[in-house]
């Protein structure tokens, strides 16, 4: 049985840096994954397979935000009509 240890500060700033990389990707090229593909890899290779769940839905959530502060709250058309 494989034993979890945490990541030593070399591992967590070689996934946070690949992370950055990875997304820097992304956001310049409008979230076209597979412009970025070796970029995915690096971060999905130096990062726990948990953190890489996490940060993905960290940017999902940050880009929701983001989107609310620009443009403000706007409910599906289909709400309440059902």
């Amino acid at each position: 049985v494989a034993k979890m240890s945490a990541p030593t500060m070399e591992e967590r700033k070689a996934c946070w840096g690949a992370r950055d990389e990875f997304w820097q990707c992304l956001d310049s090229h409008g979230d076209d994954a597979s412009k970025c593909e070796k970029l995915r890899l690096s971060f999905e290779a130096r990062c726990p397979q948990q953190w890489v769940k996490y940060f993905n839905k960290r940017r999902d959530f940050l880009k929701y935000k983001r989107k609310l502060e620009t443009e403000g709250y706007h409910p599906p058309e289909a709400a309440g009509k059902s």
